[in-house]
């Protein structure tokens, strides 16, 4: 669709929106800013902040991230939080389009493995010219766009995609080329984003600006001090050092992000969105099972804090969110009525449940939560998890065993019901089935090639090298369901401005 022919089309939307449903569509000058920082393999409990009010190793013992906590403090926690996949690239780009991992055909970072006894299916690696970024929605109404750190999904990288002001196609590799005193470039990336916000609200625009925290990647670029202050010594670092240190490199540059909001006198029109990428497993105390690259909770429940006009200081919520959520938030606070959203959302407006203090529901397409990774990253082999209430099912394709767990009650998930519960776990392998098919989400298939005798293949490690196959994290034993479902491209709507 032509971009003059997009725009007339969203102006006509909110128009109908202003006058026939009573919606009050704000003028530029009055509707909020966003600011929505997403940290890179972060824990849920990497935060000297803890992520539920009841689960005390929720936080981490030694970390120390006071600006973190300043802005839980004036802003909402979400202890049922969860990225929509658990490793970088799919949840990057479920969140500039607002739809699942499953239903991109997104599912995995890394390279594609060969020599194991299943296929994995064939992603898209870059993102298509026919689908809406939010930076193209939130920029035809009217926004300042920016992005900066890690891109890591391809397809032109930020300026093809809606952004005004960004980095460049950037992946892993841009972590590693800035040291002390701007460790993985924290603090040029918080200072870029300063003058952002200055020029545009001098402009009298909005602004949608994304930092992609390159932290927790290269942590031993963090400062010589920093480290020091948690006992590295010498130029070996150890990594749980090195992740300490960095991590607090990156809560000043949090802070003085905050800052320069509070600065220009923002604070008051400003959402601040803070949250991982996926999750970084459970830590030493083990309150969470699993790790990045597997659907157990340590693989997929992140941190998420939300702060700005309207959400309600030092409040929490437990309903189950998903990062693809937030697409449709922020479409809600820039004014976008519904019917000038792309087709096949997944997310449901989380500005509602914010609202009414953490209470109620999320209106998606699909009231499960299912988290696809149809591949070999973690020692359970390909597997998909599915979330109803409390309930969860880890189905596992290796094996077609599946594992029930009730979070209320076993959030390390250590006590399978599969046995105990089989009408539920019955229940959530059909949903699984029918999710995975209604988005044509794509399985992994047999390999008429493996060979039984010969050794797993070697993993590709984050810069390239190879290693042997990480061990299990956790107690995580393996087995599961296999849904069934054949995995096309979705069928899209037509991205507006694709003529870019």
């Amino acid at each position: 669709m032509p971009r003059m022919t997009w725009t007339l089309t969203l102006l006509l939307a909110m128009a109908h929106a202003a006058t026939a449903d009573g919606m009050a569509v704000r003028s530029g000058s009055s509707r909020p800013n966003i600011v929505f920082m997403l940290s890179d393999d972060q824990a849920w409990n990497g935060l000297s902040v803890a992520m539920a009010p009841d689960v005390p190793a929720s936080k981490g013992e030694r970390f120390h991230t006071p600006a973190l906590e300043r802005l839980a403090a004036s802003g909402m926690r979400f202890s049922s939080a969860y990225a929509p996949a658990p490793v970088c690239s799919p949840t990057r780009v479920s969140l500039q389009l607002g739809m699942s991992p499953a239903r991109l055909h997104w599912t995995k970072a890394a390279p594609r493995e060969q020599g194991r006894r299943l296929l994995e299916p064939q992603n898209i690696r870059n993102i298509p010219d026919d689908l809406t970024t939010i930076a193209e929605l939130v920029r035809q109404a009217g926004y300042a766009t920016a992005h900066y750190g890690k891109w890591h999904i391809g397809g032109g990288g930020p300026a093809r995609h809606g952004y005004d002001e960004h980095d460049g196609d950037t992946g892993n590799e841009h972590a590693f080329r800035f040291t002390d005193p701007n460790p993985v470039d924290i603090f040029g990336m918080a200072e870029r984003t300063s003058a952002f916000m200055e020029k545009s609200k001098a402009a009298g625009k909005p602004f949608f600006v994304q930092l992609s925290w390159n932290a927790l990647h290269a942590a031993q670029n963090a400062r010589k001090a920093t480290l020091a202050k948690y006992g590295a010594t010498g130029d070996a670092v150890d990594k749980r050092i090195a992740t300490l240190a960095i991590t607090e490199d990156l809560d000043e540059g949090v802070g003085r992000v905050l800052a320069a909001i509070e600065r220009l006198g923002i604070a008051d029109t400003t959402f601040v969105i803070f949250m991982s990428d996926n999750g970084g497993g459970g830590g030493r105390r083990g309150v969470l099972s699993g790790g990045k690259g597997s659907v157990w909770e340590g693989g997929i429940r992140v941190p998420l804090i939300i702060r700005g006009p309207g959400v309600p200081a030092g409040s929490w919520c437990h309903v189950p969110v998903v990062g693809y959520d937030l697409f449709p938030t922020f479409c809600t606070w820039a004014g976008i009525p519904d019917a000038a959203l792309p087709e096949n959302l997944d997310g449901g407006s989380l500005a509602g449940l914010i609202a009414s203090g953490g209470h109620g529901e999320v209106r998606r397409a699909r009231e499960e939560l299912v988290f696809h990774f149809p591949h070999y990253q973690s020692s359970d082999g390909p597997h998909s998890a599915i979330r109803l209430g409390d309930m969860k099912l880890i189905s596992f394709y290796e094996t077609g065993n599946a594992k029930l767990f009730d979070l209320s009650q076993d959030l390390g998930e250590q006590t399978d019901l599969a046995a105990t519960r089989p009408d539920v776990a019955a229940e959530l392998r059909r949903r699984l089935g029918a999710h995975l098919a209604a988005v044509s989400g794509q399985l992994p298939t047999p390999n008429p090639g493996f060979d039984a005798a010969q050794p797993p293949p070697a993993r590709r490690g984050r810069r390239g090298q190879m290693r042997p196959e990480l061990p299990k994290q956790g107690r995580q034993p393996r087995g599961a369901a296999q849904p069934a479902g054949k995995g096309k491209p979705p069928g899209t709507k037509t991205k507006p401005g694709a003529n870019r």
